[in-house]
């Protein structure tokens, strides 16, 4: 992706005709410019030649957000300010969305574009046809970034004059402005869309070690599959990572290289996370009908829709798929995400005789799944992207059913990462076995070790492990080490806590309240987790619509974000997981009264569901944990003050 479509000194700029600079711009398009750009263009251009007279500074049309999958209209950076410049040409009103726009634009670039972290920041919003706001421009000394300035008809001049007399940081060198290093940090969706658009991981990952473990974990997969299909070789490799650490992402890049059904290393991503899926394949479809009309083609949404299906798979379909022939799938390459939730033999069982009617079934879905790339006769390879203490549904087994499965395939070679054999993996003894029978490569590019998730501060999920653990003095120094750049609050409130999210997220930031899908007492606090919501409209739509996250209404539990993020988070606190001196206690609420939690699976599944709540928000979390009622049972004020008081000990400031 071009860094921009045209840059000059402004004297260079001024000294350009318009008809050159239009010329520069629909050369340096990647599509046929429509007559609706090219005069969006020439109104931009006749504007800015107009207001940026006798000044110094450089000029930056189309500058690049890959991350996003757009571009910034105009980027000026004069002396020691770096103006963000949207153009909403014909507008006569300043829309709460174009706001919105031109203040991600901003925060992009203060988040992950190297040279604009502790520079002046300014965005603002040019809307055309509307009248002179004379809205005096935002004190900005010692700011770095300001909420956008709106500004209107003839007054573009007068915005920038107020802002750069009252700014104090030091004078910005444009060149190395312009090629400083952009270190994104995408969320799934973003990072989805950006590949499929075509873009390399490495235009929307960090460069630093985080966003190298990415590219040396996918070149890692690569050469594995390669090596596969040259000495026709079936092989199956684990990559492991911390919460939130690109697993998905390095599987879906593998993927979006090989989506040719005619080439031989043709691969398909697949996942059993059903909001996961879904969530994945609306946004690339939408993403899809917009660029095509941003191209001036018209494609509807159904046929965008049946591409995106061939790149994302729902792993039961697929499974079904093969259970209807005994032939090999057309994909030599399966990516397998979040693996360590495929069932085991007992849940699988039970399935495939009540749904599929398949009695008799006795194979556990990791064996099966197998069992199906085993089937050609030259070679195949498997890709299990896994978690560890992530498994947080009845009959999901873990990455041990899929060890166990590779005994029925002695010819199999096995790549691990050396993470594999850590305690929360629980591989069981068959992977010694094969280490010693020389079937086993341990690979340490197949763990991806950095959160890319929490891109602000990335202890957070071993500051979770630690509280989970019950590890006090390594959750302490955690938090410390996180929380001057990834805010963590407490609250019995969560009113407070609804508008401290509101308070925190800037643009789209998108921000919602996650819940245990066992916490069935929150009823009073208008929280019920029976009822209905959909993933696709809470993660996707915008916040005009009342079924998103952003409304505060619906949530989200576990089963829905698992795999996905927001940026911030408040995580609201039940009765169904207390703490105490001995360990926590594991309740499930049935008919009017709780219960306690025997099974050693399902104490494991609760856990693993706070886990996964607690480490959902890129930017920051807010933790409520309700007073309850005296006058109520079922929410006894001593179900909730241990807990409280526990996260209160770990340092996180109450409001």
């Amino acid at each position: 992706m071009n860094r921009f479509y045209y840059s000059r000194s402004l004297r260079g700029f001024l000294a350009d005709s318009p008809s050159t600079i239009l010329g520069e711009l629909a050369n340096a398009s990647t599509f046929d410019t429509l007559r609706t750009q090219s005069d969006a263009w020439a109104t931009q251009i006749q504007i800015l030649q107009d207001a940026l007279r006798d000044r110094d500074g450089q000029i930056v049309f189309e500058f690049s957000v890959p991350r996003m999958g757009s571009r910034i209209d105009v980027v000026l950076i004069i002396a020691n300010v770096v103006f963000v410049i949207e153009f909403k040409v014909g507008a006569e009103t300043h829309d709460a969305s174009a706001i919105d726009q031109v203040y991600d634009y901003a925060l992009d670039l203060h988040y992950f574009h190297e040279p604009s972290h502790d520079c002046a920041l300014a965005p603002i919003l040019f809307a055309t046809g509307a009248p002179t706001t004379s809205q005096p421009a935002p004190k900005r000394a010692g700011r770095s970034l300001i909420p956008p300035v709106k500004a209107g008809a003839g007054e573009l001049g007068r915005v920038l004059d107020e802002l750069l007399s009252d700014c104090d940081k030091p004078n910005i060198d444009p060149e190395a402005w312009i090629a400083g290093r952009y270190n994104p940090t995408p969320t799934i969706v973003e990072a989805a869309r950006a590949l499929y658009r075509k873009h390399e991981v490495s235009e929307i990952s960090r460069s630093d070690a985080g966003g190298q473990s990415l590219q040396r974990t996918s070149d890692a997969i690569t050469e594995i599959i390669k090596s596969s299909s040259q000495s026709l070789q079936k092989s199956i490799c684990f990559v492991t990572g911390v919460p939130g650490s690109g697993k998905t992402l390095v599987g879906l890049n593998i993927a979006n290289q090989h989506t040719d059904k005619d080439a031989e290393l043709y691969s398909v991503f697949l996942s059993g996370n059903g909001p996961l899926v879904d969530v994945l394949r609306e946004a690339l479809t939408r993403d899809s009908v917009a660029q095509a009309r941003e191209e001036g083609k018209r494609v509807t949404k159904k046929l965008a829709g049946a591409s995106v299906k061939q790149f994302i798979q729902n792993v039961h379909h697929f499974r079904d798929d093969c259970l209807a022939t005994e032939r090999p799938p057309i994909e030599h390459v399966a990516l397998f995400d979040e693996a360590q939730r495929a069932w085991n033999k007992e849940q699988t069982a039970k399935f495939m005789t009540r749904k599929r009617n398949q009695p008799g079934f006795d194979q556990s879905e990791p064996e099966f799944l197998i069992s199906c790339l085993d089937r050609h006769a030259d070679w195949a390879t498997v890709v299990c992207l896994v978690g560890g203490g992530q498994e947080i549904n009845t009959g999901e087994g873990g990455i041990r059913e899929w060890i166990d499965a590779l005994e029925h395939f002695p010819d199999w070679r096995i790549h691990v990462s050396p993470a594999l054999t850590e305690r929360e993996f629980e591989t069981g003894d068959a992977l010694n076995t094969f280490e010693r029978q020389g079937r086993v490569t341990r690979d340490e590019s197949l763990h991806l070790y950095a959160s890319m998730r929490a891109f602000r501060a990335e202890r957070v999920s071993e500051l979770v492990r630690a509280l989970l653990d019950f590890e006090m003095d390594e959750a302490r120094a955690a938090y410390r080490q996180c929380r001057d750049l990834y805010p963590i609050h407490l609250t019995r409130d969560l009113s407070s806590a609804k508008n401290w999210l509101r308070e925190n997220a800037r643009g789209t930031e998108r921000f919602g309240v996650v819940v245990s899908s066992a916490a069935e007492r929150l009823r009073p606090h208008a929280i019920n987790v029976k009822a209905p919501m959909d993933p696709v409209h809470w993660f996707l739509d915008g916040k005009e619509d009342v079924r998103s996250s952003y409304y505060l209404e619906d949530v989200a539990t576990e089963f829905h974000v698992q795999g996905l993020e927001l940026d911030w988070t408040c995580v609201t606190w039940d009765a169904d997981f207390r703490y105490s001196r001995a360990g926590w206690k594991n309740w499930n609420f049935k008919g009017s009264r709780w219960e306690r939690v025997h099974s050693e699976d399902r104490r494991r599944y609760q856990k693993n569901a706070y886990r996964v709540l607690l480490t959902r928000a890129r930017q920051g979390m807010i933790i409520v944990v309700p007073n309850g009622d005296p006058a109520d049972p079922t929410r006894n004020p001593e179900f909730y003050d241990p807990t409280f008081n526990y996260l209160r000990e770990v340092g996180f400031p109450l409001i």
